[in-house]
């Protein structure tokens, strides 16, 4: 029987990470490798992945790649499946991670965010990348790992995935009321539904040793303004943002063994932000 750290252990397990050449799938990958699994990085910046493939390769001395992948088109989903499977010959693990996120504020007119103006165009684009990406991806690599012997689906929600947006840390002085920036409304109805689609999982195949978990992390600190830094760490009880690399251990916890007994649940870190 192994001991409790060896259980964190997750040696030569293929991992595939859906949006791996962002901030925080860059993280999760580099977690996979620091505990001995293999991370796969899929994304449609085919150079950033295969960038960070490379360095993660260098770094922890794995087979790592970088894969250009569009999570949003079955055929490439398939293929990219298809091509993991013909060099590795197997997939232990599907960490869906991908989503827009644009950034409020950062336009000079920050209008179009607003719920009476977001348009259709947007909406399905949003949808189309955080959701339905996640549900193709977990459709074709679960559908593998249900016939295979088992696996684990860590899908990456948000604590907006529990609690609405405070639009109140968006706003800006001297604008009038119709101007004012706001998060989106697809962010917090992705991360909702990842969570929904998590319990699905976890329930659809737990006769087939597949388990599904979510993480619902909260705001990473990556060079913000410091008035919307303000802002927002005043609604969390621990008076900060998250360092981008504070989730790596309980990726490390919800795809090893060490989460053995664990499935259809949403592991919440973010300081406390959800208790108020």
């Amino acid at each position: 029987m192994k001991d409790s750290l060896q259980k964190f252990r997750i040696d030569d397990k293929i991992a595939i990470i859906t949006g791996g050449a962002g901030l925080l799938g860059v993280q999760h990958s580099d977690a996979i490798a620091e505990a001995g699994g293999i991370p796969i990085l899929w994304d449609i910046n085919e150079e950033i992945a295969v960038k960070h493939g490379k360095r993660i390769k260098r770094t922890f001395n794995v087979p790592s790649m970088g894969m250009n992948v569009d999570i949003t088109d079955p055929d490439s989903v398939k293929a990219g499946l298809g091509k993991v499977l013909s060099v590795f010959n197997h997939i232990d693990i599907l960490i869906n991670n991908a989503v827009n996120d644009p950034k409020v504020g950062k336009a000079q007119d920050d209008s179009w965010d607003r719920f009476e103006n977001y348009n259709i165009e947007m909406w399905n684009k949003d949808i189309s990348v955080g959701l339905t990406g996640a549900f193709l991806c977990s459709q074709a690599v679960g559908t593998y790992m249900a016939k295979s012997g088992g696996g684990v689906i860590l899908n990456i929600a948000s604590d907006l995935g529990v609690i609405a947006p405070d639009q109140r840390i968006y706003r800006k002085a001297n604008l009038l009321e119709h101007q004012q920036p706001v998060k989106p409304v697809t962010y917090s109805i992705i991360k909702h539904g990842i969570i929904g689609l998590t319990k699905y999982l976890a329930t659809y195949w737990a006769d087939k040793n597949v388990r599904a978990n979510t993480l619902s992390p909260g705001g990473v600190y990556a060079n913000q303004d410091d008035e919307f830094v303000a802002k927002l760490t005043n609604h969390i009880p621990m008076n900060r943002m998250a360092k981008k690399d504070e989730y790596k251990a309980a990726v490390v916890f919800l795809v090893s063994e060490a989460s053995s007994y664990m499935t259809g649940a949403n592991m919440i870190i973010d300081g406390g932000r959800t208790c108020w």
